[in-house]
């Protein structure tokens, strides 16, 4: 029996990787901040036999406390985690800062994933294939890395403030694996495509426009987990592989930067030291 943690594990793909394990009659922990959506997902589980397979972690994972937390309850009742799959993200049009002094894209969508994939490492290390898979944009080239504004304060943009986080992720991988070396943990960068299970976010009415729009055209979520799945159930032999919709990407791009991944790394373990 594998033990799953799903961050975003209430909605989406997350979901449904979710209930898809359970029915396989594995163990697993989602994390997400709505607590109706949490009873939700527990019932589903009382429904499929697996009510005490399912764990229901509430945390608001923009915030920095929070996460430390959640990574203390897992640790303290979970031995071993065989997969933790990375998929909380929230867009908004509106430039919003958390009450820790982080602009709240860059807190959920990188700054979460960074504290979850190093502070659950040791539990992943006991599994007998651990990967960590994170749901992000490897492959979309749209965007950049703000270097010296990191949270957006000139000029914010709701779809900038996406791809930024995607990009970041993509040199959180990078640094993951150069840190790793010895560790068995392989990690996975992972562009499913759009899916059609809505896009959570706060939007303005263009925004909300073309979001309707894409989803229109958007893939079932039983497709979009399709590659997930896989690098679950088999994680691929390299520490650190990225895809695009299914196709394995090439890491000799410029997006996968060794040398920025270290210079995120450095400045990451900065802000959070201050």
């Amino acid at each position: 029996m594998k033990t799953l943690v799903v961050s975003g594990g209430t909605s989406g793909i997350g979901e449904a990787l979710a209930h898809k394990y359970l029915k396989r009659g594995d163990q697993v922990v989602v994390i997400g901040p709505n607590a109706e959506k949490g009873r939700k997902f527990l019932a589903t589980a009382e429904g499929l036999g697996a009510g005490g397979r399912a764990f229901f972690l509430p945390a608001n994972l923009s915030l920095v406390g929070e996460n430390e937390r959640i990574i203390g309850d897992i640790r303290e009742n979970f031995p071993a985690v065989d997969a933790l799959v990375l998929c909380a993200r929230f867009f908004r049009s509106h430039r919003r800062v958390t009450s820790e002094g982080f602009e709240h894209n860059f807190a959920l969508y990188y700054l979460s994933r960074f504290l979850l994939g190093h502070g659950l490492l040791d539990l992943l290390e006991k599994a007998p294939e651990p990967v960590i898979v994170n749901v992000a944009g490897p492959g979309v080239e749209a965007g950049q890395i703000h270097w010296d504004d990191l949270g957006l304060k000139a000029g914010y943009d709701g779809w900038g403030a996406m791809f930024q986080g995607g990009k970041l992720n993509n040199l959180l991988g990078v640094a993951f694996s150069l840190q790793g070396r010895d560790h068995r943990t392989r990690y996975v960068l992972d562009f499913p495509g759009g899916t059609a299970t809505g896009f959570a976010g706060e939007f303005d009415p263009a925004t909300a426009a073309h979001v309707k729009e894409m989803l229109r055209f958007a893939k079932p979520v039983e497709a979009g987990i399709v590659p997930i799945v896989a690098a679950i159930d088999s994680p691929p032999a390299e520490p650190l592989s990225a895809f695009f919709e299914g196709r394995r990407l090439d890491l000799r791009h410029h997006s996968f930067d060794p040398e920025d991944a270290r210079r995120l790394d450095a400045l990451t373990r900065k802000l959070l030291a201050g």
